[in-house]
């Protein structure tokens, strides 16, 4: 119960925060995050594999707030996998907007569902497989559309997902 008020103030708190713009090194804060998290994944044999990944312009605490949600994410849901293969990259986007991947060797799911993904609440998979309040992806989406961004994911039941996400470049401040 105190996961789920704490997931629900921090979902409350986004929309009405100040956001404190930046230049964010993307290649350090997925570093940084990885670090925390391969390190909290006691006994679970996980590869990286992070690639080349941009600066842009945004709340570094928020944007953190997206890539530890989806990197932990992308361990839990691959947590049955010998080793868990998480990725994170980018694609090429346009000259003003940055689109992020995070990609995994999971459960995925079907993308009939996919709506339900970013919704508060919402869980493709029950509560006794996999831990957590269906809170994650929504407060993801709140920030990434915080950030002028938007965030859509791919997978497959089985097969693994990716997340993708996308951010102002670093010459203008977040809409």
């Amino acid at each position: 119960m105190g996961n789920l008020i704490d997931d629900l103030l921090a979902f409350s708190r986004i929309g009405r925060a100040e956001a404190k713009t930046t230049v964010v090194d993307l290649q350090q804060l997925v570093a940084d995050v990885a670090s925390e998290i391969g390190a909290q994944a006691t006994g679970q044999d996980i590869s990286w594999k992070i690639g080349a990944l941009p600066v842009c312009y945004g709340d570094r605490a928020l944007l953190r707030v997206v890539l530890v949600n989806l990197l932990s994410n992308a361990v839990k849901f691959s947590g049955t996998r010998r080793p868990a293969k998480v990725e994170v990259g980018s694609v090429d986007g346009n000259e003003d907007k940055s689109e992020i991947f995070v990609r995994d060797n999971g459960t995925g799911f079907d993308m009939e569902h996919t709506r339900r993904l970013f919704h508060a609440f919402e869980r493709l998979h029950h509560s006794a497989e996999f831990e957590g309040e269906g809170m994650g992806l929504a407060i993801c989406e709140r920030i990434v559309r915080r950030h002028g961004g938007r965030i859509r994911a791919d997978g497959r039941p089985g097969g693994g997902a990716t997340f993708y996400f996308t951010l102002g470049g670093s010459e203008s401040p977040p809409a």
